[in-house]
């Protein structure tokens, strides 16, 4: 299995960034999707989530209304469309990969659920 991710870059502040996850070596369909991202010296924290289907999303709070995580089913690709962004949306952004073994709204937002992961993207946003 292998996601790979793309898109990363530098930004001002205000301005907007798409990043791309490509999945290979397993059965999309069968998989949540989620975006991670690890600033220096702090935790990964889950920016957003997906559905199988793509129907149900989730996002934590400080990017809701500026992000839009999406997938493309045929293409085994996820992404996470950024607006308006801000200095502290500076981080390493990673794609995640969870099998539907259990509810996508339980713990969509935790770490541990997450199977397989993909090598990260360096966003850096100037102000």
């Amino acid at each position: 299995v292998q996601l790979q991710a793309f898109g990363g870059g530098l930004v001002q502040a205000g301005g907007s960034m798409r990043l791309s996850c490509t999945a290979s070596g397993l059965t999309f369909t069968n998989y949540h999707m989620a975006w991670f991202r690890q600033a220096p010296g702090r935790e990964r924290d889950v920016v957003a989530a997906i559905e199988w289907s793509g129907v149900i999303t989730r996002y934590t709070d400080s990017v809701k209304g500026r992000f839009t995580i999406s997938r493309d089913n045929a293409k085994n690709t996820v992404y996470l469309q950024m607006n308006s962004l801000k200095p502290e949306d500076t981080a390493v952004y990673y794609c995640a990969a969870e099998i539907r073994t259990s509810p996508f709204t339980i713990y969509w937002y935790a770490e541990r659920k997450y199977d397989y992961w993909g090598q990260g993207t360096q966003v850096t946003v100037s102000s």
